[in-house]
């Protein structure tokens, strides 16, 4: 069964996306399984865009649609208020715009209660090894979406070695392009291609319970 959510999503049509979000809210859907919809939808954008389908326009447009079902999200997202006393860095590698589902754990964490560095996106991999260093962070999440720009990743990994805060640091590497073999070959120490994975990633080594 074809998803009309996740389709108008890829099709870049915000009317028709904003309108399904409000008919599923209204149907009893969890805010996370409408998340993981248009999630499946924005993959698919990226996978156009690596393709040359899609531009980088499109890729602004589909955060800018994101961004407007977040905000209609907002209201049926359970907020934690208080501090847990855990520092999170996260960003998207340096070559890459891409920060869709960035943007939804750190939504999702900071509704949590947790501290949240947002780097951005393109960001170098010397400017992950001085957040981490400033901030004392436990955890560190990259984000990628372009293939190519995996080996950036790694160099984040070296560097944190280089610095002797390998060891201090979890990194979370997520985006479409993730596997396994990408955990390996990049040094990290956790991999995830969605939302409901990464959370529950961030979630066991915080101990959330």
């Amino acid at each position: 069964m074809e998803d009309e959510l996740q389709i108008a999503m890829a099709d870049l049509d915000e009317e028709k996306t904003l309108m399904l979000v409000e008919e599923r809210i209204q149907a009893g859907y969890t805010s996370m399984e409408i998340i993981e919809s248009c999630r499946l939808g924005v993959e698919i954008v990226g996978e156009k865009y690596s393709d040359s389908h899609y531009y980088l326009s499109d890729l602004i447009m589909s955060e800018e649609i994101l961004k407007g079902v977040m905000r209609v999200l907002e209201p049926y997202i359970p907020v934690n208020s208080s501090e847990n006393g855990q520092t999170i860095v996260m960003g998207t590698i340096e070559g890459d715009i891409h920060d869709l589902g960035k943007n939804i754990i750190i939504y999702l964490l900071r509704s949590s209660g947790f501290q949240v560095h947002d780097l951005g996106v393109d960001v170098k991999p010397e400017q992950f090894i001085q957040a981490v260093s400033e901030t004392k962070a436990t955890i560190l999440g990259i984000s990628v979406l372009i293939s190519f720009c995996v080996g950036s990743i790694k160099n984040v990994v070296d560097l944190l070695v280089d610095a002797g805060l390998r060891d201090k640091v979890k990194v979370v590497i997520g985006g479409y392009p993730v596997n396994r073999q990408v955990k390996e070959f990049t040094g990290a120490d956790f991999y995830a291609n969605d939302v409901t994975e990464a959370l529950k990633i961030y979630r066991e080594i915080l101990d959330i319970k």
